[in-house]
């Protein structure tokens, strides 16, 4: 009966979606296992009796809400101290955390504290004979090759790419032990004076069930509305690959990639982008994936579940049109 403890990542108060998938993916292997349990771990401010009760129906047992106003904003080394303190406490099998930004920044401070190793980006989770031991599927070689993992040392650690886990459906029944626990990080290196957030009406990248991306095959800048306005007909979340990145016609934050955001949406369709490894690697695990490019012989054809072979100028409004009539 394993005992599996999974970071839940919130911010500003409220749950990120990657919240659900990874209790999700610990109630399914404590479940696997035989009735394992699954302690959720929240931290920051005032957290436990406005986010607390919403993780039982998600599956967790127990909740330990970690709780102090110097925790309000994220900090790697506060939340690191704590969360190993909280290993060191619970003695779980198992530690989970999210491969998003947060994830990603602190899983291998708690890793490196704890003296153990860690899996990152997994894409598939799954316990031994009677819950004992774990394995892990990530991909490696910019995503050309699927490495599965074992652990050697206790407990073993991993963190999920984000929409590859399914989350469950909310069971309305189904109760925690919520625990408020004050937990002063003591003095650190480092600290958070001030955050500064750019307000934005798009939907994540990482966290979009649908993600319309543009290459270099759409020209220029001026022609990025092509994008939007498929995006907007399907309430997706727009990328670039890196050569439109680079030539200035997109921001960073969109690009998808080795050298920029991995992305595991539902649909993938990438409009004019010839499908170089560096890009395939920031999107290869997306559930179903839609290439449009003139280009018979270009690499994206090989990935991808349907293909369009035509210009990009001409197809995007046409597949626009047809959305917005679908969605009347």
């Amino acid at each position: 009966m394993p005992k599996i403890l999974a970071f839940v990542e919130q911010r500003g108060g409220v749950l990120k979606r990657t919240a659900g998938e990874v209790l999700g993916a610990a109630r399914r292997l404590a479940d696997g296992g035989g009735s394992g349990e699954v302690v959720a771990v929240l931290i920051g401010h005032d957290i436990a009796a406005t986010l607390g009760a919403a993780l039982g129906p998600l599956g967790a047992d127990r909740v330990r809400a970690l709780q102090h106003p110097s925790l309000a904003p994220y900090s790697g080394e506060a939340y690191a101290r704590l969360l190993a303190a909280e290993a060191a406490l619970a003695k779980p099998d198992l530690v989970l955390f999210p491969a998003s930004a947060m994830g990603k920044d602190l899983a291998p401070r708690v890793a490196a504290v704890l003296g153990v190793g860690l899996a990152s980006d997994c894409t598939a989770l799954e316990a031994g004979a009677g819950g004992s031991g774990f394995a892990a599927t990530r991909p490696v070689y910019a995503g050309k090759a699927q490495l599965k993992v074992g652990f050697a040392a206790s407990p073993a650690m991993a963190s999920l790419r984000p929409n590859v886990f399914t989350a469950p459906s909310a069971q309305p029944g189904r109760s925690a032990v919520v625990e408020a626990v004050t937990s002063d990080p003591g003095a650190l290196r480092d600290a958070v004076q001030s955050l500064v957030l750019a307000a934005s009406a798009k939907v994540d990248l990482t966290e979009a069930d649908i993600v319309v991306t543009g290459g270099r095959g759409m020209k220029g800048p001026e022609h990025w509305g092509l994008i939007e306005g498929l995006a907007a007909a399907l309430g997706a979340a727009t990328g670039a690959s890196r050569a439109v990145v680079d030539a200035g016609w997109r921001p960073h934050a969109e690009q998808v990639g080795q050298t920029g955001k991995t992305v595991s949406p539902s649909l993938y369709i990438a409009c004019g982008v010839s499908g170089a490894i560096q890009h395939l690697a920031g999107m290869s695990s997306s559930r179903v994936i839609v290439a449009i490019n003139k280009d018979p012989d270009a690499p994206i054809f090989k990935v991808a579940d349907y293909g369009i072979v035509g210009d990009a100028f001409e197809v995007l409004p046409r597949l626009t049109e047809e959305f917005k009539k679908l969605k009347g």
